[in-house]
C-alpha cells in the first residue's frame, strides 16, 4: 500500500522507487502482487505516466486511510505520542495555500524537524477523511459536518479597478454600471454575471450581467490585468490586499458587498490529538489570523 500511494503522490513508478529506496522492479512487483490480490487493476500505465483505473481511485482512498491509523498505532506502540512527527498533510486552494499558508508551513517545519508536510493546493472540495488529510484551510460557509474548526479570519468579495482605468471610464456607482465597462472575469467564479446581496426589504439577490472582455483561471492573471489597468474584476480581499494598500486598485461598490466569508483551519474529529496535527494547529493560528488581518483591509 505505501508503494502503491508513493507512486501516486509521486506521479510514476520511477518516482516511487526514488522515494521508497527500492528498485524499479521491486516496484513494479508490489504494484502488480497488490493488483492480485484485489482482483482488479489499480493503474493504467504508460512509459512516463501512471493514471488510477475507477477501482483504483476508491481503493488508493481506503488506503490512505489504513495507512494514516498505522502511522497513529506505531507512534503509540512506540509511545511518541507527545513529540510531533511524521507527515503532515494539509490541503487549501491554490492563492491561499501558495501566499497565506506555505509562509506558515516554511516556518512550523524550521520549528520542527521532525514533521515533514505534503501540501495539496486544489481547486475542488476534499473530503478530508477519505483522502487521508489531517487540516484544510476552508473558505467558505462550512456545512454541518464532524470537522472541528478553527476560525482565522474572514475574506470580502470586493469590485475592484486601478485608478488609471477608473479615471478613464465611466464612474461606477450602482450595479448596473458594470455592463458599460471592460469585466475580467474568472472562470471558477462569475464567468458571465456577478450576485448581489437583495435591495433593502427584499429577499431577491440581485445580479448583473455582462460579455467578459477576459477571461482567466488564475487569480494572478486577473489581479495583474486589473492593476495595468484593463477593467474590472471580482476577487476576494486576502486576493488583492497588498494592491488595494499600495493604491494599485481601488474597491467600487463597497455598499453592496455580500457578506463576510468565513475562514476557517479545520481537521477531522480526533486528529488532533495527534502531536504533529495539535502542534501544527497551535504554531498557525496566531500567525493565519495575523495574515487575513492584514491581507484583507477595509475599502
Amino acid at each position: 500500500m505505501k508503494i502503491f500511494i508513493a507512486a501516486l503522490d509521486e506521479g510514476s513508478l520511477a518516482g516511487a522507487s526514488r522515494r521508497t529506496g527500492r528498485s524499479p522492479a521491486a516496484v513494479s512487483r508490489a504494484v502488480a502482487s497488490l493488483e492480485a490480490h484485489v482482483g482488479v487493476p489499480l493503474l493504467h500505465r504508460t512509459t512516463r505516466s501512471i493514471k488510477l483505473s475507477e477501482a483504483g481511485e476508491r481503493y488508493a482512498l481506503a488506503c490512505r486511510k489504513v495507512l494514516a491509523d498505522l502511522e497513529e498505532a506505531d507512534r503509540q506502540a512506540a509511545g511518541e505520542r507527545s513529540v510531533p512527527r511524521g507527515t503532515l498533510t494539509i490541503t487549501s486552494t491554490v492563492f491561499a495555500g501558495v501566499e497565506i499558508l506555505r509562509p506558515v508551513v516554511d516556518a512550523f517545519m524550521e520549528e520542527f524537524p521532525t514533521v515533514t508536510v505534503r501540501m495539496h493546493l486544489l481547486e475542488r472540495p476534499v473530503n478530508l477523511i477519505d483522502e487521508g488529510m489531517d487540516l484544510a484551510l476552508r473558505i467558505t460557509h462550512l456545512a454541518d459536518s464532524t470537522l472541528v474548526a478553527h476560525r482565522v479570519g474572514d475574506a470580502r468579495r470586493v469590485v475592484v479597478a486601478s485608478p488609471r482605468y477608473l479615471a478613464a471610464h465611466p464612474r461606477i456607482e450602482e450595479m448596473a454600471d458594470l455592463a458599460r465597462h471592460q469585466i475580467i472575469a474568472l472562470t471558477h467564479s462569475g464567468f458571465d454575471s456577478w450576485s448581489f446581496p437583495p435591495a433593502e426589504g427584499s429577499t431577491i439577490a440581485r445580479s448583473v450581467s455582462f460579455t467578459p472582455r477576459l477571461v482567466v483561471n488564475n487569480v494572478r492573471a486577473a489581479v495583474a490585468s486589473a492593476v495595468e489597468g484593463h477593467g474590472v474584476t471580482r476577487l476576494l480581499s486576502y486576493h488583492v490586499g497588498p494592491e488595494i494598500e499600495a493604491e494599485a486598485l481601488r474597491v467600487v461598490l463597497a455598499d453592496v458587498e455580500p457578506a463576510l466569508i468565513p475562514v476557517h483551519l479545520v481537521s477531522p474529529q480526533g486528529r488532533l490529538s495527534v502531536p504533529k496535527v495539535r502542534a501544527f494547529v497551535d504554531f498557525a493560528l496566531p500567525r493565519l489570523r495575523a495574515s487575513f488581518a492584514r491581507l484583507s483591509p477595509k475599502a
